[in-house]
């Protein structure tokens, strides 16, 4: 099969991932091999190639947002067939039984593996996964479409329900991107007010064209206090930005993998009981209430296409916010 390899952490600018042909993989027990159609390009993978995260493993091919057809099966299975679609996230397996897997937070498991980071991801043509950490998709989505809802779409929607974002609240998004433009579609059908923190005009026209009632840039004030906040840029220094606009008793989100350094706050943007708090990864309940909760809205990815060969330009893409929406490999 074909597939992109990191050998060393370097710039995106760099072109640090190589074509390689390797073997394919094997289903073992209790796991599927997929046929992978589309892989969508996210901002942890940018944090990969580029050394951000300490890497368990090298070489690695990254991706974590993987749509592909079932196409062998491992003794063992017995939910999926040959030939269904599924979608493979970040979250690549638990242990299921420490303290975190055994309160419902396998989010934080101990043991945790995840998509393109210890195990080979879908910057390829075939990868393999546990049968109940494949998730089959809603016919409402194309494969290109339910790409970036894997991870994009996911962990907004937890970034988004621990906002504790309400029906009429007035919710900021800083930065918008690959998330955020999800987030906001979802946000707007349950009948939030959404205002859009970016330094892009091009992505305040998409904004508004998806149902902001209000852009600008972090260091504007909104013509309303925010009940709820997420950040999605990963800037340290947007946080007090965010805190200084928002309302007594009320959550920031901070659904990055890894951030730029915080300034030291005003201990009065804190106070009056607000929160500030992290997302880490999701669970495998987050992915199936997000996708029948996109199924049914319907969300709208706004997506840009590139070939498997050309992942180091998406990447430079996505680096330099030349993306309106997600970015997305094409595989076969």
């Amino acid at each position: 099969m074909r597939a992109l390899l990191l050998d060393s952490p370097q710039p995106a600018d760099r072109s640090p991932l190589r074509l390689a042909e390797l073997p394919a993989p094997t289903a073992g027990p209790g796991q599927v091999r997929v046929q992978i159609r589309c892989c969508a390009i996210c901002h942890t993978d940018l944090h990969i190639v580029e050394g951000d995260l300490a890497l368990p493993r090298l070489p690695i091919t990254p991706g974590h947002q993987i749509v592909g057809l079932v196409d062998q099966l491992g003794s063992g299975t017995r939910k999926l067939k040959a030939g269904d679609r599924v979608g493979i996230p970040w979250l690549y397996s638990t242990d299921g039984t420490c303290a975190f897997c055994l309160r419902h937070n396998e989010n934080l498991c101990e043991q945790a593996r995840f998509t393109g980071y210890h195990v080979p991801g879908g910057y390829a043509e075939y990868c393999v996964v546990r049968e109940d950490f494949a998730h089959p998709l809603p016919s409402e989505f194309t494969d290109e479409l339910a790409a970036p809802l894997l991870c994009a779409g996911v962990i907004g929607y937890r970034a988004y329900r621990l906002s504790g974002a309400q029906p009429g609240d007035h919710l900021g998004l800083y930065g918008f991107g690959a998330s955020a433009h999800l987030v906001l579609q979802l946000a707007r059908h349950q009948g939030c007010e959404v205002y859009v923190f970016t330094r892009g005009l091009a992505h305040r026209d998409l904004a508004e064209q998806l149902g902001a009632v209000w852009t600008g840039a972090a260091e504007d004030t909104p013509p309303h206090p925010l009940d709820a906040a997420i950040i999605f840029a990963p800037a340290g220094s947007l946080v007090p930005q965010a805190l200084r606009v928002l309302g007594k008793g009320r959550t920031l989100a901070l659904p990055g993998i890894t951030m730029t350094e915080i300034p030291a706050l005003d201990y009065n943007l804190l106070y009056h009981e607000r929160v500030v708090r992290s997302v880490a990864n999701s669970t495998r309940d987050d992915v199936r209430d997000f996708l029948r909760a996109a199924a049914a809205v319907p969300i709208q990815p706004r997506v840009q296409l590139y070939p498997l060969a050309e992942g180091n330009r998406a990447l430079r893409d996505l680096k330099h916010s030349r993306l309106d929406g997600a970015g997305v490999l094409t595989i076969s």
